[in-house]
């Protein structure tokens, strides 16, 4: 058994070097599973992925091998919640904003206080708009519910849950002052938020991102947040990362950004590598693992 301990992340050439010999990979979300990696090491028998997103991982080339792909589903689900919800809060709120501005020493005498400092958007009674009511989108639905917010979502697949209003992605965009994006990165929903779509947003309307990167085009999002027609925006995960420092979105104020900690609490990470490390034990005996993403590989 080889074992990555670092420093850093394991690159690419790393990895191939280390599967030599293995029957099979326990990965992270940063490790890329494709076609050349598994040329190279013909022998892996299965992966199983310490994540639920698998957008890292070329899942028909391993269903064309036979390899069954472990991952991670439901143990993030109220964590993931919780972290778009406070980037909801901080981003309407400016929490950010006004945390930099008294460490940085600018809160004076001089302007303690007025009507209109640090004023943010109200979150309670506004309305949310769910992009992708899966798991993740409904336990944010229960959150908006406690702030007495009106829900709306749009879903690719018909789905109806009570107390959400089902509508278009159109109409959400353009009744929604809060857009919170919960679907998979998949080729369907890459640029799902493109120029066009968040030209539809309402006025003042603030984006959340604890998704995927690649789902909303972050240029153009700058772009509406720079402009000042959106409010603000809360975004945990960027098309590239860690996000180059040329990002447009990290110079802007009313921008809340943290590196992908969606699932960032301790008992869910533990949880996490719990179901990754039974999710290979059973490959290595020889028995279906019990959160396969291919289980056709199994027929």
């Amino acid at each position: 058994m080889n074992v990555w301990m670092g420093p850093g992340l394991l690159p690419p050439a790393g990895l191939r070097a280390e599967l030599a010999g293995c029957q099979g990979l326990v990965c992270l979300l940063t490790d890329r599973v494709d076609r050349a990696l598994l040329d190279a090491v013909p022998g892996l028998e299965f992966v199983s992925s310490m994540s639920v997103g698998v957008d890292h991982i070329d899942v028909q080339a391993l269903s064309e091998r036979g390899i069954p792909l472990g991952n991670t589903p439901g143990v993030l689900v109220d964590t993931t919640a919780d972290t778009a919800f406070a980037l909801l809060l901080a981003a309407a709120r400016r929490v950010p904003e006004a945390d930099r501005f008294v460490r940085d020493g600018n809160w004076t005498a001089a302007n303690a206080w007025a009507p209109g400092f640090f004023t943010g958007k109200d979150v309670s009674g506004a309305t949310l708009g769910i992009v992708g009511l899966g798991q993740i989108g409904q336990a944010m639905a229960r959150r908006a519910a406690g702030f007495g917010m009106q829900v709306l979502a749009w879903n690719r697949a018909p789905r109806q849950v009570a107390g959400i209003e089902m509508v278009t992605l159109e109409e959400l965009l353009l009744r929604s002052d809060f857009v919170s994006v919960h679907v998979a990165l998949a080729p369907a929903t890459r640029n799902l938020l493109d120029a066009g779509k968040i030209a539809l947003m309402k006025p003042g309307a603030v984006l959340v991102n604890t998704a995927r990167g690649g789902i909303v085009d972050e240029l153009a999002l700058a772009d509406a947040l720079a402009s000042g027609r959106l409010a603000a925006a809360g975004i945990d995960v960027f098309e590239r990362e860690p996000v180059p420092a040329d990002n447009p979105l990290l110079a802007l104020p009313n921008v809340v950004v943290t590196p992908h900690i969606g699932s960032a609490t301790t008992l869910t990470r533990a949880r996490m590598a719990d179901m990754a490390a039974v999710n290979a034990i059973a490959a290595l005996q020889g028995q279906a693992m019990p959160c396969c993403v291919n289980p056709e590989v199994y027929r």
